[in-house]
């Protein structure tokens, strides 16, 4: 047997052809996040290892967390910003170390292919990160 995902033309208009079937990411301290899952931490087992692409609608904002393995991200469309000040404009992949403890924005919006080889634990701190209209607004394809 052979199960597959497939993907096309991701970077000639393909992150917006309807291929990608956004579903919200609903986590404490997280807003404006959809993804499309390319594989859970459900689907792996105990290490939480994932995979998926992000859309970081205008606004939003990851939840503050700890890396428990590495994380690969690559940012196809947009602009994503670190909380250290660090921004990542389209064709930018960048590599969190284990222990590394960050959290995410984009004010304009991005997306971004993420890979992680454990699961992350959440940080209880709270950062002061509006949660605009456009960050809480529904599911774009």
């Amino acid at each position: 047997m052979r199960d597959i995902k497939v993907y096309t033309n991701l970077f000639d208009g393909g992150l917006h052809n309807g291929q990608l079937k956004w579903t919200s990411y609903i986590q404490p301290g997280r807003a404006g996040v959809d993804v499309e899952w390319l594989y859970t931490g459900d689907e792996t087992g105990p290490d939480g290892a994932e995979a998926y692409i992000a859309h970081f609608r205008p606004g939003s904002h990851g939840d503050l967390h700890e890396h428990l393995g590495y994380e690969v991200l690559l940012i196809l469309e947009g602009e994503l910003h670190n909380d250290n000040g660090d921004r990542y404009p389209a064709g930018t992949l960048f590599v969190e170390q284990p222990t590394s403890v960050h959290q995410v924005s984009s004010p304009s919006g991005c997306i971004a292919l993420v890979v992680r080889e454990k699961g992350t634990r959440p940080i209880t701190l709270e950062k002061a990160w509006p949660d605009t209209a456009e960050a809480s607004g529904t599911a774009k394809s």
